[in-house]
């Protein structure tokens, strides 16, 4: 099966979890957005890095309405296991599930599995990649990483700020955004729909050498104020 991408909906995830052995993924969710990490296996020193900042900014993501999910290839003893001793390493107290696939038939079905990178009795392990959730269950945004690399969870907090603001607002965000900066008038719209939409005087053109002494209907690069702020 080939992997999942932008806009998919999301196979659910039902079987045993760390919280619970009848763990049903949608359930869990609810209406709220999503994110799940994927790790190939438990007792990985980057993972445990991971899920211990994770579970540290579980207040964060609350505010956010976001709930968690990590996914291993790995049993629920062992997962157990693994959560006191991110506790040890991290100081972060696990306390959203961990999906358990010991047989791999989840990170099939899903197509995450990498043919290329096996573990000790040869079974390719799952790719590192993280999951946010929209709450019709389709996926806004992914990232993958490679086993080496730990996850940036800064972006991960940006990135769903992002992706929750142009959810409902005809916004785009720019580069190296953050809550409260301004926003990019979203492409689509023409002055007018701008006007319409944020007012004459709320967003400002950039005069480009591209666009000068042109009777544009539509001006590319259009900034406004953030108005989650």
């Amino acid at each position: 099966m080939p992997g999942l991408t932008i806009n998919d909906k999301f196979p659910n995830l039902k079987g045993a979890a760390s919280t619970t052995d009848d763990f049903d993924l949608f359930k869990y969710l609810g209406d709220a957005w999503g994110i799940i990490f994927m790790h190939p296996a438990d007792f990985t020193p980057v993972c445990t890095t991971e899920l211990g900042t994770a579970a540290k900014l579980a207040p964060e993501f609350e505010k956010r309405g976001v709930k968690l999910c990590g996914f291993s290839c790995s049993s629920k003893s062992d997962h157990d296991k693994w959560i006191a001793d991110i506790d040890c390493a991290t100081g972060g107290k696990v306390r959203f599930p961990i999906f358990c696939d010991p047989k791999r038939s989840a990170a099939v079905e899903l197509g995450i599995l990498d043919v290329t990178n096996a573990d000790a009795k040869g079974l390719p392990l799952t790719v590192r990649s993280v999951y946010v959730l929209k709450p019709d269950r389709t996926i806004a945004l992914m990232m993958t990483y490679p086993a080496s690399t730990g996850r940036n969870f800064d972006e991960i907090l940006r990135v769903v700020d992002s992706l929750q603001l142009t959810a409902t607002k005809k916004l785009a965000t720019p580069a190296d955004w953050k809550r409260g900066e301004d926003c990019i008038v979203n492409f689509p719209l023409t002055d007018a729909m701008a006007d319409e939409a944020f007012g004459k005087d709320g967003y400002r053109v950039v005069e480009l050498p591209s666009e000068k002494g042109k009777d544009l209907e539509r001006h590319y690069l259009r900034y406004t104020k953030d108005p989650s702020k």
